[in-house]
């Protein structure tokens, strides 16, 4: 079971800003900084950081199922979301910050509970002010692919 982060734990914006994105991702993996309560709530946890690349490690449980049983497709889309995102986060320089802008999801087969999936984000562009990425959701045993994403991100300089 993963245990949220709870408000005081989450890094302030000056150690944010503070270091490059990809520093920021690193940090995040060796376990410096805390992971976001998100990941806790919808079961995942950070799995390998490179610069362009991202991929988190899920497993979604009956608490993240539709009305139908399904797993809900914001399950998928939040997967994706972080995974891509985080992707164009390794490009961003210091004193820099990232928001999506937008994203799309492309459903391919349905995750069955408790199956452990790998969600992989990797950059197609970083500019000074957007930066684009790709996603997919993959089966983490036989690699069955479950989704494709793509997203646009804002990367911002922030100034005192």
């Amino acid at each position: 079971m993963f245990t949220a982060t709870k408000p005081e734990e989450m890094p302030d914006q000056e150690t944010i800003l503070s270091m490059s994105g990809l520093d920021f991702m690193r940090a995040m993996k060796a376990g410096k900084i805390n992971r976001p309560p998100i990941s806790a709530l919808m079961a995942y946890t950070l799995e390998e950081v490179e610069e362009g690349r991202v991929v988190f490690r899920g497993k979604p449980a009956f608490q993240h199922t539709n009305p139908a049983g399904g797993i809900h497709g914001g399950w998928y889309g939040t997967l994706l979301d972080s995974c891509m995102s985080c992707a164009v986060m390794t490009k961003t320089p210091k004193g820099s910050v990232y928001t999506t802008l937008e994203y799309k999801v492309n459903l391919t087969g349905a995750i069955p509970i408790g199956r452990e999936i790998l969600a992989t984000g990797t950059i197609d562009h970083a500019g000074r002010s957007t930066g684009v990425a790709s996603g997919e959701i993959r089966d983490a045993a036989s690699g069955r692919l479950y989704a494709t994403g793509s997203a646009t991100c804002l990367i911002m300089e922030l100034r005192d």
